[in-house]
């Protein structure tokens, strides 16, 4: 399945939020690095998010507002590690369903869970994100879930950036991935309140066609 993104007023509403709050910042003439080597001029960290009570109510009645509308069925709300684990627990305390979380590896020792909480044999999850990039942590929180035996069917995260590589990710795993906004819409509402000018939006835009390729074509490497 490809990603999806919420109606337009609301990917709007969450791209205002994460500007606002510094969740998202945008730098083309200074690109970030990434642990991957990869240079870009996008930094996003929704865990500021949880500084602030009324955002992060909002952000949570949209999570659950695009659950909803998707109509999927379920048992737990699940959270991956570690900016997933507090919007999961937010929603399913407001829901009044169990939650697991599901950590980056297994632990060295104890146990050696990978899945933290209680799933039962054939229970139903839906994953919880905050950013989608690659897909990838995603698929292996998926694969978590399933290995202990849950099923899952969809994933929703604040964000997706929409790289070809996540989307194919998601379809060749058949899990449906929704987010409450994605990074299109995020860089339109930045030029809209001053944060990048018209010229720069291209140099941003060109991040998405070609992440590994983007610090050579511009300049910066």
């Amino acid at each position: 399945m490809t990603g999806e993104n919420m109606n337009t007023e609301t990917s709007k509403q969450v791209a205002k939020i994460l500007l606002e709050l510094k969740a998202i910042t945008l730098k083309p003439n200074e690109p970030f690095k990434y642990a991957s080597g990869i240079l870009s001029p996008v930094y996003t960290d929704c865990r500021v998010i949880i500084a602030y009570p009324e955002k992060r109510k909002e952000i949570r009645d949209l999570y659950i507002e695009a659950i909803e509308e998707s109509g999927v069925e379920f048992d737990i709300v699940a959270g991956t590690a570690t900016a997933g684990i507090p919007h999961a627990a937010w929603i399913a305390d407001k829901l009044e369903l169990p939650m697991i979380y599901v950590r980056g590896k297994a632990k060295d020792h104890g146990k050696g869970n990978t899945v933290e909480g209680i799933i039962e044999e054939g229970q139903s999850a839906v994953v919880i994100e905050d950013l989608v990039s690659t897909g990838e942590s995603s698929i292996n929180s998926v694969k978590a879930i399933e290995e202990a035996g849950g099923k899952v069917s969809h994933v929703f995260s604040i964000i997706q950036y929409g790289l070809d590589k996540g989307k194919n990710n998601f379809s060749e795993n058949n899990i449906e991935l929704i987010s409450l906004t994605d990074f299109k819409t995020v860089v339109e509402e930045a030029q809209k309140m001053g944060y990048i000018n018209e010229e720069e939006i291209e140099v941003v835009m060109d991040w998405i066609a070609d992440p590994e390729g983007w610090g050579k074509k511009h300049g910066f490497e």
